[in-house]
This record gives C-alpha cells, sequence and structure tokens, in this order.
C-alpha cells in the first residue's frame, strides 16, 4: 500500500511537496530492491481479464439495431447498456479504492473476476425476448466488475515493475482493455448476423454469450491460483520507501483530500474526463453513424471499431516505452491530446464523404491518439500525485471520464436523432478543444521521478561513505 508518511504536528502533511521531502529523509537507508519474472504473469493475467470485461461494454452497441429487433427495444435502451458501465463506476469507484487500500490487488482481482464470471452466466441464461431484465442485471454485473478493473493499471505497475519500465507495464495493463473492446467491436457482427428468424437469433445470441460464460470461468481460476498480492521485495526504491510508512499512518478521507486539493491533478481529472468521455460516445454511438450512412454495413460498422482501437494499442504501446526512456509527461501528453482533437475533426469531416475506406484511414488516425492517450493520462496522475495510492488518483481520472462519458453520449446520441451525425461529431471537437487547452496549463510536477532521483542520491552517497571508510582503514598502516 502506499500512503502518506507521518510528518510532524500541525499542518505539515497537507503540504503537497512533503511526500517528496520525506522520501529524501527515508532513502538514507533505502531497502534491497528486485525485480521478479512473475511480474510479467502478474500483468498479463490482468490484462486477459480486463479484456474480458471491456469486450462486453460494446458487445450490445456496435450491433444495437440487432438486439433492438430481439429485445424489442429504442435505442437509447441499448445505448444504456453500454452507459451502465459508466453509471455503476462513478458511486462504487470510492468503496473499491478504500478496499484496495485496506485488502490490497489480490481481494480486488479475485472480486473483479468473480463479479464478470457471475454476469456471464446470468445473460446466457437471459436469451429470450421476454427476458430483457435479466440481460440487463448481467450486464450490470459485468459493469460493477469494471470499477474492480479500470484503475489498477497504475497500481499494477508501481507495485510490481522497475522505474525505466513502469510506464510501459501500465500501458500492457491498458493494452487488455483496448483489446478487449476492439474484440467487442469486431466479434459481434460475426457471431450475431442480422437475420428475421427469433429463434435463429436468439441461438446466434447464445453462442456469443457461451463463449464469454467458458473465458470469463477459466479467468476467475487462474486469478484464484495464480494472482499474487505483491513481490516479497519491492521493485524499486520509492516503493521500498512507501512500503516502510506504517499503515496506521494513512488515512483514506485525507488522501482524498489531498488529491482534491492538487491543482495540477485537478486540471488533469478534467482533461482526461473530456477526452476519454469522448472516446466513450464515440464508440457507444459508432454503430449509428455508420449505419445511418451506410445502410446494411454492420459487420463494417466493427470494424471501423476494431481499426479505432487497435491503432490506439499501437499508440499506448508507443507512448508507454518513449515516457520510459524521456519521462516527458506533460510534453507527451500535450501533443497526444492536441492529435487526438485533429483527429476528430478529420474523422468528422469525412465520415460522410461516401467512402468507406477514407473512414477506416481517418478511424486509425483518431483511435491512434485519443485511444493511446488512456495510458498517458494514468502515469501523468501517479507522477502529479506521489505517494498517495496509485489506485485512487485512477479512480478519480475514471470517474471524470464516466460522468463526462454520459453527458457526451446522451447529448450526442440526440444531436444525431435531431440533426445528423456531423453537428454531433462537431460537439464533441469543441470539448477536445476545450481540453487541449487546458492540459497546456498543467504544471509538470514530476514527484515519483524526484523520489527516485533523491533515493538514488542518498544511495550513492552511502556507498561512498562506505568507500572510504574502507581505503582509511586499509590505508592507516601506510601512515605509521
Amino acid at each position: 500500500m502506499i500512503a502518506t508518511p507521518a510528518v510532524p504536528p500541525g499542518d505539515a502533511k497537507d503540504d503537497p511537496a512533503i511526500g517528496v521531502r520525506l522520501e529524501a529523509h527515508d532513502a538514507t537507508q533505502p531497502g534491497p530492491t528486485r525485480l521478479y519474472k512473475r511480474r510479467w504473469m502478474i500483468v498479463l493475467l490482468f490484462s486477459s481479464y480486463s479484456l474480458c470485461n471491456s469486450f462486453q461494454w460494446i458487445q450490445y452497441g456496435i450491433i444495437n439495431n440487432i438486439f433492438m429487433k430481439f429485445y424489442n427495444v429504442d435505442a437509447f435502451t441499448i445505448d444504456w447498456m453500454s452507459m451502465i458501465y459508466m453509471l455503476t463506476y462513478i458511486p462504487f469507484i470510492f468503496p473499491v479504492t478504500w478496499l484496495l487500500d485496506k485488502k490490497g490487488l489480490r481481494v480486488i482481482a479475485l472480486v473483479a473476476t468473480a463479479l464478470n464470471c457471475a454476469g456471464t452466466w446470468i445473460k446466457v441464461a437471459s436469451v429470450r425476448p421476454d427476458l430483457f431484465a435479466v440481460t440487463f442485471l448481467g450486464q450490470f454485473c459485468c459493469s460493477l466488475a469494471q470499477v474492480f478493473i479500470l484503475g489498477m493499471p497504475s497500481r499494477i505497475a508501481s507495485v510490481w515493475f522497475g522505474s525505466e519500465e513502469v510506464s510501459t507495464a501500465c500501458s500492457i495493463g491498458v493494452f487488455g482493455n483496448q483489446l478487449g473492446i476492439a474484440i467487442g467491436f469486431l466479434v459481434p457482427p460475426i457471431l450475431v448476423p442480422n437475420v428475421d428468424d427469433v429463434d435463429e437469433l436468439a441461438h446466434h445470441i447464445s453462442i456469443m454469450f457461451y463463449i464469454t460464460a467458458g473465458v470469463a470461468t477459466l479467468l476467475f481460476i487462474l486469478v484464484l491460483i495464480v494472482f499474487q498480492e505483491r513481490p516479497e521485495l519491492p521493485p524499486t526504491l520509492a516503493q521500498a520507501t512507501a512500503r516502510s510508512i506504517p499503515a496506521e499512518d494513512y488515512s483514506y478521507t485525507s488522501s482524498i483530500l489531498r488529491l482534491l486539493r492538487n491543482r495540477p491533478f485537478n486540471l488533469l481529472i478534467i482533461t482526461y474526463g473530456l477526452n476519454v468521455g469522448c472516446f466513450y460516445a464515440v464508440g457507444t454511438l459508432l454503430n449509428r453513424m455508420i449505419i445511418e450512412r451506410y445502410p446494411g454495413e454492420e459487420v463494417n460498422a466493427g470494424r471501423i471499431g476494431l481499426t479505432i482501437v487497435i491503432a490506439g494499442m499501437v499508440g499506448s504501446l508507443i507512448c508507454g516505452m518513449w515516457l520510459d526512456k524521456t519521462k516527458t509527461y506533460k510534453q507527451t501528453t500535450l501533443a497526444v491530446y492536441f492529435m487526438s482533437l485533429v483527429g476528430m475533426i478529420v474523422y468528422a469531416s469525412t465520415l460522410n464523404l461516401g467512402h468507406l475506406w477514407v473512414v477506416f484511414v481517418t478511424a486509425g488516425f483518431l483511435g491512434f491518439f485519443m485511444t493511446g492517450y488512456l495510458p498517458l493520462g494514468f502515469e501523468f496522475a501517479v507522477e502529479l500525485t506521489y505517494p498517495e495510492c496509485e489506485g485512487t488518483s485512477s479512480g478519480l481520472l475514471n470517474c471524470c471520464a464516466q460522468v463526462f462519458g454520459i453527458i457526451f453520449t446522451i447529448c450526442q446520441g440526440k444531436i444525431i436523432d435531431s440533426f445528423d451525425t456531423l453537428p454531433g461529431n462537431i460537439f464533441l471537437c469543441v470539448f477536445l478543444l476545450i481540453g487541449t487547452i487546458m492540459t497546456g496549463f498543467i504544471k509538470s510536477d514530476l514527484r515519483r521521478q524526484n523520489a527516485n532521483r533523491v533515493a538514488k542520491a542518498a544511495e550513492e552517497r552511502l556507498m561512498s561513505g562506505r568507500d572510504y571508510g574502507a581505503t582509511a582503514v586499509i590505508s592507516e598502516p601506510d601512515d605509521l
């Protein structure tokens, strides 16, 4: 658990800089560190169950016209099958981050996979036109599981990985979520074709639900057997210092209040929410936007969604490796944010041209930057808020993203219904422009990097002192 160190009486512990200063004091006696090969198994397992959960976020929305026909509901109702993921996150994220602080990563992973598994089997029992309430219950369980998943990549990266690979590890964690969304765009239109016979349609839907349930069950068993809370020795000096802080010195409420008083982090919360909220709206409404201009192209709508996310996965990994090498968090975040705005403008202006291949190209360009922004926001937040718990800072980021995701999805959907897809996409461009400008005002206060530098410098001074002492002992006889 990463907590705030004990400080002298008074208001010193509310000083946002005090964490790094105390880190410097504690680092005069750094503990041993070690990297374990098991770390890759942990992050890949996390990515796998994150994939299984995020796949289900979009599995209804990408074929919304088919589920509308099967369950005899309207488009807005099917939109809520995606938006329930956003809505559930908002009230539950604070209890979940508290549980993360108290019980740790393993308990969170077990609860996440158990809820996800339960939700998939409830959906298996819902394949009948009069059982929409049951399928909604299953989707609610999966959305609750997402609360235990979405903010974990930065926590796993910090607990298990070294300072030179932490951004790459976070990107791999986010990679699973993105890959799940990509599969969610691609697979449902293939497994569930748009047929008129209700019994045949139920058969296809049932196959999709059974496959998902089988994968979710396997992942729950693997987490139960394999997933480990944390390595025996910490991976970095910053983690070693964090582990030395007594649990009784940590207050979850105080941590939240300190984060909310951190101005650079508050700006990042809003800008992250605007960017990711736009992505949620585009993903949820993609089928409607494509089908309106290209009737009968449900499969290609899924492929366009796949293109967006695959391009974003490449962007995430490249950005993660770039951050590990350069540590240019603000500059990279601002550049990627600006290119997300450019991508949205290009996508909006080409969607109505009548050429699907153009939409594929512009959607890929948009996805590379907009989806590639996700791990950047997580890692920048950890830098701005160290030594606070990564799960708490990520949770606040995602909470804001869910709020904006619901607002943008509802508003853009209404604009598309009342006017056209172009005004709906221009609506998102306006907010991406606002987010780009706000990102430029975020102060680059990289506390985790500062803490690691101070700790390494202290270790070098200790080693230098020991070497000097050894030299003095050896030289002493020659002076006699």
